[in-house]
């Protein structure tokens, strides 16, 4: 049975539906900065189970080896054992989160280029299911309008997910504000989708192909801003240890170095998808793999998940690293090449630190690598560790993408 502030919200619906069909107000063409804000919840790395999220999220199977990995990582994690170095946060792993009001209520959020789904927490979720959580309460806006008939489904590849109906509400991020975006609501979900976040929802900046509403797709916050923006991008300015930024509408130049390297991406698929065929290791040449999968910029996911190719030759120049049901793993004493990445068809080779691939302590001097295996899926994901050494260009133009160095 559909809830009462559902039912509620379609006889609204039924007596407002001409204003509700309106053609949106005239938005002024701008740019506009969000700074991302710092939660105050420090969390303790787990990098096993990031890698499993990853999985989910794209609609991989995560390997039955791993399942008892991330068992055995998450225990640790949440152990109050002394000496447990899992449940110690490394510096600089503050969570970091974007304010984004809906219906005029305030939203702690994931902008995440790696989907393109508008998620809320929100009051058909049982308090258990919400605790922690700030709660979108559809009743206590005036601007919500239902979208009968409309549901959504994210089915993650271990059958995890959420579902539910769609409304359409006001959005407002920074200065700019949506009238009507498609607003998910979950009122199924299954207990590690809620696991899988720590925000109060996801805002998805894809494209509208990965949108999972039905019967008819909705576009995103940035497919439904863009016309009203200076230029029709937007920019992720993501600095290792620091808050970092997201800009819609325009390109900041003080913050990169060089010139910015734009190359065409393909969004059949519903991400910001690109070539990636050369690579290098510290010092070494560059290598082209001609069979190298495509590549995606994800913003929602925290590792480097590449071909076996890329993997096997990486490790190979790190002393005493190992492959276990985990991922890759090394001692902690073993200094990490810097990694070369060929973004794009126009022969920008991206340096990651080394440091950046040191993703966690596990204890007893080993360390997990923030580099794993995509698992022969047809695409690379490229997630905060590549944010943190390029700021990045997301255009609608083309449409393409664009990185260089952080200045």
């Amino acid at each position: 049975m559909a809830p009462l502030f559902y039912l509620r919200s379609l006889l609204v619906f039924a007596l407002t539906i001409f204003d509700a069909s309106a053609a949106p107000q005239a938005i002024e063409k701008r740019s506009f900065i969000i700074e991302r804000q710092q939660t105050g919840n420090v969390r303790a790395r787990n990098g096993v189970a990031e890698v499993a999220r990853a999985y989910r999220k794209h609609g991989w199977a995560v390997p039955e080896s791993m399942h008892a990995a991330v068992i055995n990582a998450t225990n640790r994690a949440t152990s109050n054992q002394a000496g447990s170095t899992e449940a110690t946060p490394q510096e600089g792993d503050s969570e970091f989160l974007s304010p984004v009001k809906v219906g005029g209520q305030t939203l702690m959020m994931d902008f995440d280029t790696g989907s393109a789904d508008f998620w809320v927490f929100n009051t058909q979720l049982s308090a258990a299911q919400t605790k922690g959580h700030s709660v979108y309460d559809p009743t206590k806006s005036s601007t919500f309008r239902p979208m009968p008939f409309s549901t959504f489904k994210i089915q993650y590849g271990d059958k995890s997910g959420a579902s539910g109906n769609v409304g359409k509400d006001t959005v407002s991020v920074g200065s700019a504000t949506v009238p009507q975006q498609a607003i998910e609501l979950a009122n199924q979900v299954t207990q590690s989708f809620v696991q899988d976040t720590d925000s109060d929802g996801l805002m998805g900046l894809g494209f509208m192909k990965g949108n999972t509403i039905s019967p008819a797709k909705q576009d995103t916050f940035f497919g439904n801003i863009a016309p009203t923006l200076k230029d029709p991008l937007f920019t992720a300015n993501l600095r290792h240890k620091t808050v970092g930024s997201y800009q819609f509408g325009a390109v900041d130049t003080s913050q990169f170095v060089g010139k910015m390297k734009m190359t065409r991406v393909d969004p059949s698929q519903g991400y910001w998808q690109f070539p990636s065929k050369s690579f290098a290791v510290g010092t070494d040449a560059p290598v082209t793999n001609p069979k190298a999968n495509p590549a995606i910029a994800d913003t929602g996911t925290s590792l480097l998940l590449v071909d076996d190719v890329l993997l096997k030759a990486y490790y190979s120049k790190v002393p005493g690293a190992k492959q276990n049901d985990a991922g890759y793993v090394f001692p902690c004493s073993s200094s990490l090449p810097d990694l070369k990445m060929e973004l794009g068809s126009e022969g920008y080779m991206a340096t990651i630190p080394g440091e950046l691939l040191n993703y966690q302590g596990l204890g007893g001097g080993v360390c997990y690598g923030g580099l794993q295996s995509s698992q022969g899926q047809p695409i690379q994901i490229l997630g905060d560790i590549l944010f943190k050494s390029q700021f990045v260009v997301f255009d609608a133009r083309g449409p393409s993408i664009g990185f260089a160095p952080h200045a």
